[in-house]
This record gives C-alpha cells, sequence and structure tokens, in this order.
C-alpha cells in the first residue's frame, strides 16, 4: 500500500492518497518492482489483444446438468429432470423447468452438452487449476495485457464475490481453492478484489478537490528513501510507472464503475434477485443455507457490476457466491427439487438480464460470459431427493463475445451420465478463452509469457463452435 499525507502544520500529519491493491495486486513494493516490467504493457502485448472481455460466472459446488440445460424427460423417473423441461426457442431443445427466461433466449446462448470436468471433487479447477498454471485465468490476461489500463488506472483482472454488493454476506469460500490465485504467475497478477464499502473501494473514491491533489502530485516524486533501495535503472523506472499507475487508478474514474448507485434504477431493479426467496424458504435450516441467502441476495448485482467492470476496461472478471451447487439432499444441502428454486430460479433471473442488458447496449460481441462449476451431478437421484458428484459430464453455458447463439454442442448418453459425442474438457475451455482474448498466434511472441502455457495452448485445441 502507498500512502501520501498531507503535513499541513495546522493540521497534522495525516493521510490523503492510499493507494493499496487498486489493479496492482496487493503485493509488497519489492514484489511489485520486480514484476513492473513484466506488468507494463508493450507494443507486442497491445497487438495480441483482442477487443473482448470475459465474464467467468463459476457455480460452485456442482451444478446437476439434468436439471440445467439437459433434462432427459424421455429417461424413467428417478433419471429424467426433477423440475421437468421447458421448450426453448430451438426447435427440439429443452432447458430445465426453473429456467423459463433462459429457454425464451436461448437463441443467444450456446450450451455444450458433453463437457466433462474429469473428476467429483469439490475444487475450483476451470478458473483455477493445472490447466492454467494453478492461477486464475484472469491472471494469464492481465500477465499478458498488463495489470491495470493506462490512462483509467482501471485493473484487468477483477474477482467479485457477494461481499461487492451485499456487505453482510459471508466471506468467500475458499474451503476447495484459491479463486485470486497468480499460481506461478507471481502475486502482481492476482485479481483485484473489492467489498461491498470496503476500504479498497473506499480508497479509490477520490475525496480531495481534484485540483488540490493535482497541486500535491508533486509528492509522488518524494520518494527518495525508496529510489536508494533500487537501482537506478530498471527499478526506478520501475517506481515511476508504478506511481503513475497508482494516481491515475485514484483520479481516472475507476471508483464509479464499481458504484451501483449510478447504473438506472430500472436497470437496477431487472438484475436484482434478491426477493426469489419466499419466507417459507429463508426459514430452512440447511447447515449450507445461509449460502443460499447469498447466492439469492447477490448474484443479479454481480453480473450488473461485472458488466459495469468489463464496459469501463477490465478485460478479465471472475464471479462466484460461494457454495451453493451442491445438492446431495443431506444435513448441508437440499435435495435437487428444493435446491434448484435457491439456485436455478436466481441463475435464469440473473442470465437472462445480463443478456438482454448487454444485446440492448451493443456490447455483445465485446463481452463473452461462461458459465460452469468443477463437475455435474450423478444420473441418478439418490434415496433422498438428491444427485452426488459426478466428474464425466456437466452443463456449460457461453453468451456473448461474438460467438453464435442458439447452438447445443454435442450431446450425451441416456441418461446424461457421459457425453455421446466427443467429449470436451477443462483444457479444451481454458484454451477457448485464451483463444477470444488473445491472438494466439502472436501470444507465442510475447517476451516473457510462461513456455508452459504456451504448450498447454498447443496440446488442447479450443471447441470450435464457440470461437466468434
Amino acid at each position: 500500500m502507498l500512502t501520501f499525507a498531507d503535513h499541513d502544520p495546522r493540521l497534522g500529519r495525516r493521510s490523503f492518497l492510499t493507494a493499496g491493491s487498486l489493479g496492482l495486486g496487493g503485493l509488497s513494493l519489492n514484489g511489485l518492482l520486480n514484476a513492473t516490467a513484466r506488468a507494463n504493457s508493450s507494443p507486442v502485448a497491445e497487438s495480441v489483444l483482442r477487443d473482448r472481455s470475459v465474464i467467468f460466472l463459476f457455480l460452485h459446488g456442482g451444478p446437476s446438468q439434468t436439471e440445467t440445460f439437459d433434462p432427459k424427460m424421455t429417461a424413467p423417473v428417478g433419471i429424467q429432470s426433477a423440475t421437468g423441461e421447458l421448450q426453448t426457442q430451438i426447435p427440439g431443445v429443452t432447458f430445465g423447468g426453473t429456467f423459463p427466461r433462459l429457454a425464451a433466449l436461448a437463441d443467444q446462448v450456446s450450451i455444450v452438452r458433453s463437457f466433462q470436468t474429469g473428476d467429483g471433487n469439490h475444487d475450483i479447477k476451470p478458473i483455477v487449476g493445472r490447466n492454467s498454471l494453478n492461477a486464475n485465468l484472469g491472471s494469464i490476461y492481465s500477465r499478458v495485457a498488463g495489470t491495470s489500463r493506462t490512462g483509467s488506472g482501471m485493473p484487468t483482472n477483477i474477482a467479485l464475490f457477494p461481499q461487492a454488493v451485499v456487505p453482510d454476506a459471508q466471506p468467500a469460500v475458499k474451503n476447495f481453492g484459491d479463486f485470486t490465485s497468480a499460481g506461478t504467475l507471481g502475486d502482481a497478477y492476482r485479481p483485484f478484489v473489492p467489498g461491498a464499502d470496503g476500504e479498497a473501494q473506499q480508497n479509490m473514491t477520490l475525496s480531495f478537490d481534484r485540483s488540490r491533489l493535482d497541486d500535491r502530485r508533486h509528492l509522488l516524486d518524494r520518494l527518495d528513501g525508496l529510489r536508494r533501495t533500487f537501482d537506478k535503472s530498471a527499478a526506478t523506472a520501475g517506481i515511476d510507472s508504478i506511481r503513475q499507475q497508482a494516481f491515475e487508478t485514484i483520479t481516472g474514474g475507476v471508483a464509479q464503475a464499481f458504484d451501483l448507485s449510478s447504473e438506472s434504477p430500472q436497470v437496477v431493479r431487472r438484475y436484482d434477485t434478491s426477493g426469489l426467496l419466499t419466507a417459507d424458504d429463508i426459514s430452512r435450516r440447511w447447515n449450507n443455507h445461509r449460502n443460499y441467502v447469498d447466492n439469492v441476495q447477490s448474484l443479479g448485482r454481480l453480473l450488473l457490476l461485472a458488466r459495469r467492470l468489463c464496459e469501463a476496461g477490465c478485460g478479465f472478471v471472475t464471479v462466484t457466491t460461494n457454495f451453493v451447487w451442491d445438492m446431495h439432499s443431506d444435513v448441508n444441502n437440499a435435495g435437487v427439487e428444493e435446491g434448484m428454486r435457491y439456485m436455478g430460479h436466481p441463475l435464469d433471473h440473473a442470465l437472462s438480464a445480463f443478456i438482454e442488458d448487454v444485446r440492448a447496449r451493443g456490447q455483445q460481441d465485446k463481452i463473452m460470459l461462461v458459465a460452469c462449476g468443477e463437475m455435474g451431478r450423478t444420473p441418478r437421484i439418490n434415496a433422498k431427493g438428491g444427485r452426488d458428484h459426478w466428474g464425466r459430464i456437466a452443463p456449460l453455458l457461453v453468451t456473448g463475445g461474438g460467438v453464435r447463439g442458439g447452438q447445443v454442442i454435442g450431446h450425451s448418453s441416456r441418461d446424461a451420465g457421459e457425453p455421446a459425442s466427443a467429449p470436451w474438457g477443462i483444457p479444451n475451455l481454458v484454451s477457448t478463452v485464451i483463444h477470444s482474448v488473445f491472438d494466439v498466434g502472436l501470444l507465442r511472441l510475447v517476451p516473457g509469457v510462461p513456455r508452459e502455457f504456451t504448450q498447454q495452448l498447443a496440446a488442447a485445441p479450443p471447441i470450435p463452435e464457440l470461437l466468434p
């Protein structure tokens, strides 16, 4: 954290500008200086970037393929969707019964019915795992694009958890993996994590008159003590760049992008999912019940915030609402029919609002949204009315980013238990995302891009139908 203080003797020493993790990764100055040369965009890196951003909506806990986008209503009871099915705009294609809005927008989404995550473990492998150098996919983006946008200071890689929009929500769940991991890339590339009215967000708010701050900009040059710690060559250049980035972040209007109160009230209401739990639902006492409440209260506003951040220049936004998609029907979790009331309806509401809003704003080719979890669910409902862990197949939805809508890619077996066409896995999904935001041919020429990552790209082709 960099703090610049007002030494006015009449007022005593006080801080007037604090730049914390503001797209800088929240690391120590020494680590930041070591990363600066890599983090700053170069002409080569700029040429690699496509004019597109990604929102990765992680459905933590493992959503059922059957109750979401592959209902299998011709299968016996106990296998078929417990919530029924709804006809979509695509002839012969149905979705689960809690997705009426998405069924009406099926011509604008692509569903992969032959996607598999490889195992049934609770973790976050599609977004942070061995196929992404154990880093958040957004960290790979910022490793190439730079940690923030020149001019505005907008972080290029942001992770949103419920507390970003609901102050009293639970902290992010890290029991099954760290969404903010930068893996082998280094801490400089961790996602920026805002909290609802928290310190980081307050730090981005300019509380002094702009002209007064401009008068004090010379304080940014008064880091002589720090300068003496480093060589006056590359390290000195690094300090200059860091100070410029901090100043631009504070003064470049970044805070406004995080402020939902500046959004149209009508749009905020359209996204809002907070009223989708009934009083009876709220009275339930599953051990994971609070996760359901946080999910419903925050999901819509998180997607609205993600859209605003992408429009303001962020290249990659991770969104997750804690651990809600586990549905064993046990002491911790609801079963599939009840659980889909808590999870399916909010997802339907929030995603449909996002799709319609992005299209109305003419951003459907600029913002890609990917939605999946760490696994799917067993083909057969268990004796208690739940579905258990299953790694052989899982739901995957993609919309926007120039991807053609109205597609169902691949198909599953009769019980939705495994792919019945060529399977697509996490390496293919990671490759698809990377091809969507980078010119991969040029990416291999960017200095310093980890060799093991480019090797991974070559080993796993993207899902062709999901490329613009």
